[in-house]
């Protein structure tokens, strides 16, 4: 699948560094369990890092562990573009942390799901669907080109796959070895974690607390490089007014707005804004990396 770039679809083609992490971790298991499955020591994958509802209790790592295990090439592969294509935008959004977690819920969402499912299950499809989940509620008419031929928005490809589970799960797919229920699960806690109080910031996660001018120096920092037009690096150094700027009215009403933003920020998260004041500080911003 390939990606549309546009204003409201922060496309980039580098890895992030979380995505790269989880990138590498599916990749090194995926080649370990090829190694394995040429040998008698077969059945360890099976007995240590597969998902089966009736060895839960002996095997509590499994609801972790699974979402990281392929057995097929094309599984894997299907689930790794997925990866490197959904997170980035996603990571450079919320942050490494916040992207974190959000992948592991929808993992775990998918584990939840297995619970209804006999056997064993494995794949990070649950993870993946949930990326896409987040993208229809962010970004839902940026378009992907399924086998970079097809468009189709992200809400109705989300959607889609939604119904298919659904209707597989519901018996007509449930003996074509695919987990429909698990696919369904990363879908649903996705969802519900993006609409709960712990959901990531809008706007990324403000860092730092040391004082109240430091926590301006950093709110503006970030702003700087989580604006509505897609990922820019944030600054190295502290952005502030220069202390030469002239001092005539409309400038000081300016200084103490941004001040008065600022303090939002640090109190409440980038996400509290209203689009006038992040315009405002888009304006702001703008003007002193001139500077």
């Amino acid at each position: 699948m390939a990606y549309r770039s546009s204003y409201d679809t922060p496309f980039r083609s580098s890895v992030t560094p979380w995505v790269a992490k989880l990138l590498i971790a599916n990749t090194a298991i995926f080649i370990v369990v090829l190694l394995l499955n040429q040998t008698s020591a077969k059945g360890i994958v099976d007995e240590y890092l597969v998902l089966d509802r009736d060895h839960l209790l002996t095997r509590p790592w499994t609801p972790v562990t699974y979402a990281f295990t392929h057995a097929a090439v094309f599984h894997y592969l299907f689930n790794m573009v997925g990866l490197f294509f959904l997170g980035p935008p996603l990571e450079d959004r919320w942050g490494g942390r916040a992207f974190l977690r959000f992948y592991l819920v929808a993992a775990l969402g998918g584990a939840v799901f297995t619970l209804f499912i006999p056997g064993g299950v494995l794949g990070a499809s649950a993870a993946v669907n949930g990326l896409l989940l987040a993208w229809a509620l962010i970004w839902p008419d940026a378009q992907i080109y399924l086998f970079g031929v097809i468009p189709v928005k992200v809400k109705w490809l989300a959607l889609g796959l939604v119904v298919l589970s659904l209707i597989n799960s519901a018996g007509s797919g449930a003996g074509d070895g695919v987990a429909h229920l698990a696919h369904l699960g990363g879908f649903v806690a996705a969802f519900l974690y993006l609409k709960s109080p712990w959901a990531p910031s809008e706007w990324g996660e403000v860092p730092a607390r040391p004082s109240a001018r430091k926590k301006k120096e950093n709110a503006l920092a970030a702003w700087v490089g989580k604006k509505r037009s897609g990922p820019q690096p944030v600054a190295s150094t502290p952005i502030t007014p220069h202390p030469s700027a002239p001092a005539h009215r409309a400038e000081r009403e300016l200084l103490d707005d941004v001040d008065r933003i600022l303090d939002k920020i640090s109190a409440q998260g980038l996400g509290s804004l209203t689009d006038d004041e992040r315009k405002r500080l888009d304006e702001v911003s703008r003007r002193y990396r001139t500077n």
